[in-house]
Order: structure tokens, then C-alpha cells, then sequence
């Protein structure tokens, strides 16, 4: 085994790869990259730089790393019951939260255990409660 293989992204590189060849891409990149965000020269270069990526990309999966779609309800099922968790996720908290959710067409979201939860659209409502974006700016109007 590898010594990437127990660094903290691997999980996320492995499922975008894995996704990427499901949804028959022949390329996929990820935003593990480290900016510098002490530089001010660099910082405004790489938030248009990145934004054009996301822009420019097919699909945006989002891997949310601290949520599990795999937890049960009391009557043994697994609907919405990964919500709570969605809402308090860490990424919505990230720097590059808000042009992850407003360049890309696509953008859709998906559990630890590599289960989608939904897409940009379908959950709309959720992601404007959680960020305050406009319901309006996530479909990509002014």
C-alpha cells in the first residue's frame, strides 16, 4: 500500500475517479491544491483561475466526507436521514463554497459512502438555507 493511500483526501480523490468513470468521463481533476491565501498578488489570480475550472467543468461532485447516508431511521430506513448532517456539513464552510455552487451547471452531492444525495437543483431549498444564496443565483439567473 501506498503512503497516499492514509492521507486524509485520498478517499475523495478515489471516489471522484471512480464517479468520473461511471459517468463516462475521460478526465477529471480535483480541487486538493493548496493557494497560498497569505499572498495577495496570488489570491485573486486563483479565485478567477478556479472559478473558470469549475465553469468550465461537465459535472462538480461534491464529497461530503462528514456526512453518511448509510444511518438508519427508527423504522429502518435511510431517508433524509443523512439531512442534519448535509446542513452542519464543514463544506459549506470552505473558501471555495460559494463558486463551487454558482460555476458549474452541474453540481451534485454525494455521501462518505459515495451515495448521491441530490443535485444543485433538488436541493435548492436546503443549500439557500444553509448559505443564503438566492434560490435565483443557484439556478444560475441574476
Amino acid at each position: 500500500m501506498g503512503a497516499g493511500k492514509g492521507k486524509a483526501g485520498y478517499g475523495k480523490i478515489q471516489f471522484c475517479g471512480d464517479q468520473a468513470r461511471k459517468d463516462q468521463l475521460q478526465h477529471f481533476w480535483v480541487d486538493t491544491c493548496c493557494i497560498d491565501k497569505t499572498n495577495h498578488v496570488e489570491l485573486p489570480e486563483a479565485i478567477t483561475s478556479m472559478f473558470r475550472w469549475y465553469r468550465n467543468a461537465v459535472k462538480c461532485y461534491v464529497y461530503l466526507s462528514d456526512v453518511s447516508a448509510r444511518k438508519r431511521d427508527k423504522n429502518d430506513q435511510t431517508r433524509r436521514t443523512w439531512e442534519p448532517a448535509f446542513r452542519n456539513s464543514r463544506w459549506f464552510t470552505r473558501g471555495w463554497t460559494l463558486q463551487e455552487l454558482l460555476a458549474p451547471k452541474s453540481v451534485r452531492f454525494f455521501s462518505r459512502e459515495g451515495d448521491l444525495l441530490g443535485d444543485k437543483m433538488m436541493l435548492e431549498q436546503q443549500i439557500h438555507e444553509i448559505t443564503g444564496v438566492p434560490i435565483t443565483a443557484l439556478r444560475g439567473k441574476p
